[in-house]
């Protein structure tokens, strides 16, 4: 079945997003540097890139736990920077997040029926009186029930945490989720598990996700585009079909190369481009490509002036000196 995606209007506009951190000593971690895309009703937005790339902090920007150093969010057109009390909480209502780690995310001294029941109850969702039936009615939904309302998180499995976070997002009708690597902590067996959720409640409620994620196996199977992230700037956005099949930056094409093949047969014919080199620090970077100091075929131009974020093709974006 086809996804219905709205792309008449955007749901959130991110615009020249920046968002930095002073370590002191003059110096500043600039953990998402000019990063700007849009995200339709209806879909799922991949966010991909290595550990501190930044895609935690974007994520973290559109909730509201940030407020970013420059650049705009809009959510249905207005400035989430710029709410009055009202549609404030409203905002609090419609966006919801998922946290990496399920073990931290909850709180170990409420039951299940605490964590999830007090939005319901904060947003008029549910009274005291009906919150048991609500709870578990969501509860079902992420495959757990009516028994485990009474305890507490320490007594669950890390899948099951993790099953309770995504209740606990669900729980007051959100329609934009943020899934913050859901599956990152979990056992392989239960991701795939997981995933299947995450997709069947998204058609069952018409939800909008943005997919943060390292593994592009991963984000390939759940998203309709992907934006490829590399210390803090965006380097590639495309529809998730094309960027596979035709990744144009050598930092995808270094990522997908990576990404591991069952057959043995395959794993002989595979490529596996390779990098040399550390990851240079966020804090204060040079005003040049950041992939430059890592990439196989960096030229003094590379080194030397910053690429811009183009549409080389209808839809795919690239920020390479070298595609032209």
């Amino acid at each position: 079945m086809a996804k219905r995606i709205d792309r008449s209007t955007p749901l959130f506009q991110v615009t020249d997003l920046c968002q930095y951190f002073n370590v002191g000593r003059g110096k500043v971690l600039k953990a998402v540097d000019h990063v700007h895309f849009t995200i339709y009703k209806g879909e799922t937005l991949g966010l991909v890139g290595e550990s501190g790339c930044g895609k935690s902090t974007t994520g973290r920007c559109l909730v509201k736990l940030y407020e970013p150093a420059a650049g705009t969010i809009t959510y249905k057109g207005k400035d989430i920077f710029k709410y009055t009390r009202e549609e404030e909480k409203a905002f609090r209502k419609n966006v919801q997040m998922i946290f990496q780690n399920p073990h931290s995310s909850l709180n170990p001294r409420m039951t299940v029926k605490d964590i999830i029941g007090s939005g319901m109850k904060l947003h008029g969702l549910a009274t005291d009186k009906d919150v048991d039936q609500k709870v578990e009615a969501i509860l079902k939904r992420v495959g757990l029930n009516r028994d485990h309302m009474s305890r507490f998180p320490h007594e669950f499995s890390g899948g099951q945490k993790q099953r309770i976070g995504i209740a606990r997002a669900l729980a007051v009708e959100p329609e934009f989720v943020i899934c913050d690597e859901p599956i990152s902590a979990l056992d392989v067996s239960i991701q795939a598990q997981v995933l299947n959720m995450l997709k069947e409640l998204q058609e069952e409620m018409g939800l909008t996700y943005l997919f943060i994620a390292h593994d592009l196996s991963v984000v390939k199977y759940i998203s309709d585009r992907v934006i490829v992230m590399y210390l803090g700037t965006m380097v590639e956005f495309a529809d998730s079909e094309e960027l596979y099949a035709h990744p144009l930056h050598p930092y995808t094409q270094v990522l997908l190369s990576s990404i591991p093949v069952a057959d043995p047969r395959l794993v002989r014919e595979k490529k596996r481009i390779m990098v040399k080199g550390e990851i240079p620090s966020p804090i204060n970077p040079k005003d040049c490509c950041r992939f430059a100091e890592r990439c196989p075929y960096a030229t003094e131009e590379c080194r030397a002036k910053l690429p811009e974020l183009r549409e080389v093709m209808p839809g795919h974006f690239v920020a390479c000196h070298m595609v032209k």
